[in-house]
């Protein structure tokens, strides 16, 4: 009688776990990758707006600078006005550039998964 097509036992039965492991593994870390890309695009997205914001900010700051030093000798009323733009304007630039700055320093895209990967090796090495 042939049992070449009976249940896996023994020393196939082991590597066809170390087999399923393996995949339910990578499936997990898979996973994971997936999560961070996501988290990674709106990251990106929110840097590319803040982008956009300084950009902005600093065209109204120079274009307001200018009109100020243009309009420098006419009625005080006017100055006083234009050098309240430049100001404000100047001001949401620093913001948006110390904005900026921070979303910058973020921690390094698919830390979680490094993270888990490191342990996984760990833990392997523990077991041999």
């Amino acid at each position: 009688m042939d049992d070449s097509h009976s249940a896996p036992t023994g020393f196939m039965g082991s590597i066809t776990g170390i087999a399923e492991n393996l995949i339910a593994t990578l499936q997990e870390r898979i996973e994971l990758i997936s999560v961070e890309l996501q988290e990674e695009k709106f990251r990106v997205i929110r840097l590319l707006i803040w982008i956009s914001a300084a950009v902005f900010a600093g065209v109204m700051t120079l274009s307001f600078a200018t009109l100020t030093i243009v309009y420098l000798f006419w009625e005080t009323a006017r100055l006083g006005v234009l050098i309240g733009f430049t100001v404000v304007y100047g001001a949401v630039l620093a913001w948006v550039v110390a904005s900026l700055r921070g979303a910058c320093l973020q921690p390094k895209p698919f830390k979680a998964t490094i993270d888990n990967l490191s342990e996984d090796r760990e833990c392997i090495r523990r077991r041999i």
